[in-house]
C-alpha cells in the first residue's frame, strides 16, 4: 500500500484546485499561512500536505509515508507552492 486512505475536506465554499492526477484542498487557514492537502484524484488518498516551514521561511511539501511521485506530479506540486507566495 502506497498511502493512507483519507478523504479531502468537502467544506462548503472551500477552494479546491485540480491537476490531472492531484487535487489541492485548503485544510486549515492559520493567521498568516495556509495548510493545503494534496490528494489523488484517482482514489481519494491523501498524498501529503503543503504548509509553512519556518526554518526555511517558505512553504514546503510534506509527503505521506510510502508515497511515490513522478516528475509531472512534482511539477504540479511545485507550481501550487509557487502560487502560495
Amino acid at each position: 500500500m502506497l498511502s493512507k486512505v483519507c478523504s479531502p475536506i468537502k467544506d462548503r465554499g472551500v477552494k479546491r484546485e485540480m491537476s490531472e492526477y492531484l487535487e489541492f484542498s485548503l485544510m486549515e487557514r492559520k493567521p498568516k499561512t495556509k495548510v493545503i492537502g494534496v490528494w489523488s484524484t484517482k482514489n481519494a488518498n491523501r498524498l501529503g500536505i503543503i504548509k509553512w516551514y519556518s526554518p526555511w521561511r517558505q512553504y514546503a511539501f510534506f509527503p505521506e509515508k510510502d508515497t511515490l511521485f513522478n516528475v509531472d506530479c512534482l511539477a504540479d506540486i511545485q507550481s501550487h507552492i509557487k502560487g502560495l507566495r
